[in-house]
């Protein structure tokens, strides 16, 4: 059967360098091409060139950054067959022939002999549904998300355990926690703020779970401070309470964004998934089962829930 195979080595911020090979691993010609219509066209017909009428590409890339789905997108729509194959799958091929060829091009031509060296071992790229689109997009701005509202309450703890050596932050963040620190990260103002104004804070943020023990938690790390850097006069409270405080608003911008995304996300799933299969897998839950619908593809391959 006649074949055409194309490796395309995606570039980023240059053009794609692509190699189309016949059914027994010659070469039919090398092009190098932009992620434009024109472009991809005429890469199209230079593979197809001499070919029977129906022939349909093999066209194999790596998932390169975003540049990967225009490539895809276009050829899906002409009708042939895309393989988007991991790195580390081309990675032996690719030190193999780079010992045994000289060519600008040894990856794009590695890619095309894959379907010829490994034909067991990939599986044609389906592009997803909308409502599977849109839920791996929420599941991936709310991963993206969740880390960066961790890393700012890393750095808070780090900043806060600076200014206050005894930290009383020694579990979870809260929102009274984050109301004292926006206002009074600096252990001298916390202490001028004075105990009835710091609980009424307290209080209030933490909608009536926290109180007076928790601000005698707060004054007592505050003056332990005061009391230890009272010897260093350079020690800069200021310039640290003020760098907690911008951590604390991008903190709560991070979490109103997150927010957001996660109902977005859960719309999505419910479209996705309607009756909620995933959520019936043992372990999976409110999170775990949207990041699996984003991620697992074609379901049906699997024979059962436990494979």
């Amino acid at each position: 059967m006649q074949r055409r195979l194309v490796g395309i080595d995606l570039g980023i911020a240059s053009a794609h360098t692509v190699r189309v090979l016949d059914e027994a691993g010659g070469q039919v010609c090398r092009r190098r091409c932009g992620p434009t219509v024109a472009d991809l066209s005429r890469v199209e017909q230079a593979a197809l060139a001499g070919a029977e009428a129906g022939t349909r590409l093999e066209v194999v890339l790596e998932p390169t950054g975003p540049a990967w789905l225009p490539v895809v997108v276009f050829f899906l729509g002409r009708g042939h067959t895309v393989f988007r194959v991991p790195s580390a799958k081309a990675a032996d091929l690719r030190r193999f022939l780079s010992g045994h060829a000289k060519s600008n091009g040894i990856d794009a031509d590695t890619l095309a002999r894959l379907p010829l060296i490994d034909p067991g071992g990939l599986r044609p790229l389906d592009l997803p549904s909308t409502q599977t689109a849109a839920l791996d997009r929420r599941v991936r701005a709310t991963d993206r998300l969740t880390r960066a509202a961790s890393e700012h309450k890393v750095r808070i703890k780090d900043l806060v355990r600076q200014l206050m050596p005894a930290t009383p932050l020694t579990g979870d963040l809260g929102q009274a926690d984050l109301a004292v620190l926006e206002r009074w990260a600096d252990p001298r103002a916390l202490l001028a703020a004075g105990p009835a104004r710091l609980t009424t804070v307290i209080t209030k943020a933490s909608t009536g779970h926290q109180g007076r023990e928790r601000a005698a938690a707060w004054r007592e790390a505050a003056a332990a401070a005061v009391e230890l850097y009272a010897a260093y006069p350079a020690m800069p409270f200021t310039d640290l309470a003020a760098e907690v405080a911008s951590e604390v608003r991008l903190l709560r911008a991070t979490q109103a964004e997150l927010d957001a995304h996660a109902a977005h996300r859960e719309d999505a799933y419910r479209w996705a998934d309607p009756g909620e299969l995933a959520r019936s897998l043992p372990g999976l839950a409110a999170i775990g089962a949207p990041a699996l619908v984003a991620v697992i593809g074609e379901v049906s391959r699997f024979p059962t829930a436990r494979h």
